[in-house]
Formats: C-alpha cells, structure tokens, sequence
C-alpha cells in the first residue's frame, strides 16, 4: 500500500513539473536557440555511438538470420526480408531508444541536478523565471526533433551494415539482399517506429529532466538521480513499446 502512495505521489510531483514545463517561456528567441543547442547537443553528438551500434548490430542480425535460414528451400532474399523487418520495427527504435536513455538521460538528469544543488536553479526561481520551463523545455523538444532523425540513420546504417556483412561472407549476394528489402515493403512500418521513437523521446527527456530538477542533497545524490531516471526511462519505454505494439499492429 505504501509503495502505490508513493508512486501516486511521484506521478502527480511528475504532472506538477510537466505542466511548469509546458508553461510560456519567457522569450521565444531564448527558447528557440536554446533547443538549437540541445539538438546539437543531445542529437548530434550522438551519431557517433548511433553509427556504431547499428552498423554492427545490423550486421549480426543479417548473419544469424542467414546461418538460421541455411535450407536450399528458402530463398537468399528472405535472409534481408527479416533483417529489414527487425531493423526497422524494432531495433532501431527501441534499442537505440534504450542507448539513449543511458547516454542522453543520464546526462540531462546529471546537467540539471548539478545545477540545482549548486542553487543555480534557486537563483533563476528568484530572479522571477520559471526555471522548470528554462531548463527542461529545450531539452523536450530537442529530443522529439532529434530521436526520430536517429532512428532513421540507424535504420539506414543497419541495412548498410547488413549489406556487407552479407556480401562480405558469402551468405547473401547483393542482388538478393536488395530483393528482400524491397519483398513486400509497407512504409506504415517507417511510421510505425517514427510514432514509437517520438513517444520513448519524450519519456527519456522528461523523466530525466523530472529527476535532475527534484534533487535534494548533494553529489551522492545527483549520481543516485542519474541511474533512477535512466532505470524508470528504460522500463516505460518497454512498457509503452508493449502498448503502442499491441494497438498498431495487432
């Protein structure tokens, strides 16, 4: 019984702050080149570990599919035909959404929750702004705009990935494995993960923002924030992932 008190409390503490959040800001100029500095900051500065990841993983996808669809009976296209499949409606928006919410959320929960026990957050409260909008809006909108863009660069760089691991080892000729990208091709499923990867953009920044701005304490607690807010991200991500599944696709 305590634990839902609890958990009711935290979620009306988190609507409190969505809705300091969702506020005016205090001059749209401010408001747009800060969220230009978070986009750069939070988006761009993620290709790199984007690039990585799903270069390799699209790779291991299209081999272990190839290695488990060795029969003369099926043909080498269905081989790209799954990796296709699994890139686009599930790894590159979820799991890059989970990587995120380690390297993004962490840092915009650590960012703001250093700011609030060195007072700074205090002093923008006194000086009459509404800090909660200041700080975590640009960090909201940055997220929705960039996670999207992310998630189709990771697409991309997941089938290239496939593309010369499959060519590389022999398990899929390239003429093949372009025929399977285009084997019964639905762009709903583009959109499909573009919706999911929106959603999981706006849990990762607002949970993270949530947790950097109620730090009570000093640095212990900022690292004890950190690893809540990436905890919480990853579990509604999953959570919501079931959800927007069972009612879009099924």
């Amino acid at each position: 019984m305590m634990l839902i008190d609890t958990s009711l409390a935290e979620v009306g503490k988190y609507c409190r702050f969505m809705y300091q959040v969702i506020s005016k800001p205090e001059k749209w100029s401010v408001f747009f080149r800060r969220t230009l500095d978070e986009v750069n900051k939070l988006g761009v500065d993620s290709l790199g570990i984007v690039t990585l990841i799903s270069f390799f993983i699209g790779a291991v996808i299209t081999i272990q599919v190839a290695n488990n669809l060795d029969n003369p009976f099926i043909p080498k296209y269905t081989v790209a035909f799954a990796a296709r499949e699994t890139i686009v409606l599930e790894f590159s928006a979820t799991i890059v959404c989970l990587i995120l919410a380690g390297k993004v959320g962490s840092n915009i929960s650590s960012e703001i929750g250093t700011m609030r026990i060195t007072e700074q957050i205090d002093a923008l409260d006194i000086m009459g702004i509404n800090s909660a909008a200041y700080l975590a809006g640009p960090k909201i909108v940055a997220m929705i705009i960039s996670v999207p863009v992310l998630v189709v660069y990771s697409i991309f760089i997941g089938i290239i990935g496939g593309v010369i691991a499959g060519s590389m080892t022999g398990l899929v000729p390239l003429d093949d494995f372009i025929v399977g990208l285009h084997f019964t091709f639905k762009p709903y499923y583009i959109a499909y993960s573009l919706f999911k990867s929106t959603l999981f953009a706006f849990i990762i920044s607002s949970c993270s923002s949530y947790y950097g701005y109620n730090i009570r304490g000093g640095a212990l607690e900022v690292g004890k924030a950190s690893t809540q807010s990436v905890v919480i991200s990853c579990v509604l991500i999953l959570m919501v992932n079931l959800m927007v599944t069972q009612f879009l696709l099924s």
